[in-house]
């Protein structure tokens, strides 16, 4: 007789970091350490004109490193991108990846060393543990502080044939380091700032709540919560702040640690799909959707949102049955509201017929099955058409 409780059990996974100001400069270190001979420098046009890449590819020259440059990548990664990164990994013959940027370039490098590794097309990967052969080491330099693909085993490929986004979830993407250096996100305009942390936020609640969760993923969480309230408007209102970018950077990196491990829910799930549909902006879509999950999910997590209203500091009639998810849903409203970000997705080009296929998209999303609530094709027209 087995004395394993499976219901009980839950694994953790993260990899190496290194954190703080100069991180990036350790590049070439982290290279020497991985027997990397000729590694390829992924990024994109943005973070190309910030500079960061220079940073690292200087550091690289001067231990007397090359490297293969591959920028071609735009926000929501698409898969032809990814195809595209792979065919000239292949063709220069290099043996690593080195990815600087966001949450777009980030999971790019990871697509492309899934291909580099496996061969076919990208869409053969979408799912959770498909992926048979480890993909060559990566070392991840993230200069948003949201995305948090520099710790997760997730990446988020759009397929541009079907206008869906690919939520491909391996233990093989967890990168092998990650130099997280707080100062490379201060060339962040203040759109992107808030866009970014309020999805730090969401990946917190989301793993919060999630039927995956542990004692271990709630810690990070909980963490990445007060992190975000105590910098996030900081950071947007004065984004040389070193400060407020260094607490944002390490909100990201503990709600990666969170939702990586406990997965997360309903708000990625349609969040996914809008971003596959109509290339809509990651980050804004969660801070729309936010506010109508946890009204949705309410009951069926009302002790793990007891816990996010209380780190939050937020004060409610105990007595009053429905007074804690009225004060958490109206301060998760403002708060988004006090960095810039409006809650409609009319006002992000969404109309009411793109409602049934937004919604039967999301209930095909492998977020879903974390979510502590289970919900159906009306439900999710619902909470849409609740979005407009």
């Amino acid at each position: 007789m087995s004395r394993i409780n499976y219901d009980r059990l839950r694994k953790f996974v993260a990899p190496e970091f290194v954190f703080g100001e100069g991180a990036r400069f350790l590049v070439s270190h982290y290279v020497r350490n991985l027997d990397i001979h000729r590694p390829m420098l992924v990024t994109d046009a943005g973070v190309l004109a910030a500079g960061w890449p220079d940073d690292v590819a200087g550091t690289l020259a001067e231990a007397g490193f090359s490297h293969v440059l591959f920028r071609d990548i735009t926000s929501n990664p698409k898969d032809d991108e990814v195809m595209a990164g792979a065919e000239v990994f292949r063709l220069k013959k290099c043996d690593a990846i080195i990815a600087v940027g966001g949450g777009s370039a980030l999971d790019s490098a990871k697509g492309i060393g899934i291909i580099s590794s496996n061969g076919g097309h990208i869409r053969d990967y979408e799912g959770i543990d498909r992926i048979p052969v480890p993909c060559p080491p990566l070392i991840c330099i993230p200069t948003t502080a949201g995305s948090a693909a520099d710790v997760s085993q997730f990446a988020i490929i759009t397929d541009t044939q079907a206008k869906k986004k690919l939520a491909i979830v391996s233990k093989v993407l967890v990168p092998d380091i990650s130099l997280i250096d707080p100062e490379t996100t201060t060339t962040m305009p203040p759109s992107l700032t808030s866009a970014t942390g309020l999805d730090a936020l969401t990946h917190s609640v989301e793993a919060l709540v999630s039927n995956a969760g542990s004692p271990i993923t709630d810690l990070h969480a909980l963490e990445s919560v007060r992190l975000v309230r105590a910098h996030l408007a900081g950071a947007y209102q004065m984004p040389d702040h070193r400060q407020h970018r260094d607490g944002m950077m390490r909100a990201s990196l503990h709600a990666g640690l969170a939702f990586s491990n406990a997965s997360l829910g309903i708000v990625h799930s349609m969040a996914h799909s809008l971003g596959g549909w109509k290339d809509c902006a990651h980050g804004e879509c969660n801070a729309i959707l936010l506010p109508l999950a946890i009204d949705y999910n309410f009951e069926a997590a009302r002790e793990q949102y007891a816990r996010l209203a209380e780190e939050m500091g937020l004060v409610w009639d105990r007595s009053v049955p429905d007074a804690l998810k009225t004060v958490l849903i109206d301060a998760v409203r403002r708060f988004s509201e006090s960095v810039g970000i409006v809650h409609s997705l009319s006002n992000i080009g969404i109309q009411e017929t793109d409602i049934p296929e937004l919604a039967l998209r999301a209930m095909e999303d492998p977020c879903l099955l974390t979510n502590p609530l289970m919900p159906d094709r009306k439900d999710m027209e619902t909470l849409y058409a609740r979005a407009l």
